[in-house]
């Protein structure tokens, strides 16, 4: 299973990628709209040690968040959750 290296902003919510070679391309391991949602994908795939971002999360007003930080704080929160459901395993 491929872990996240990738996330963009995207339609009101975040697009996460992975891959699970080196040589392979990055694919969709998960989208959401809800801290929950992306909490879900974050737990189940994993993160790699670095997760890279486009610049729609810095700007994610235009990728149809009510703030340019909007995505930033929904990624936020999803790791609060993504942690607190690893710790309940």
């Amino acid at each position: 299973m491929a872990k996240i290296d990738f996330i963009t902003a995207e339609k009101g919510g975040i697009k996460m990628f992975g891959k699970c070679g080196a040589d392979e391309l990055p694919t969709v391991v998960g989208w959401g709209t809800t801290a929950k949602h992306i909490a879900y994908v974050i737990a189940t795939h994993g993160l790699c040690h670095n997760v890279f971002h486009s610049s729609t999360m810095d700007f994610a007003d235009e990728e149809g968040f009510d703030h340019y930080e909007g995505a930033w704080k929904l990624w936020e929160e999803a790791m609060g959750m993504a942690t607190f459901m690893k710790g309940a395993e």
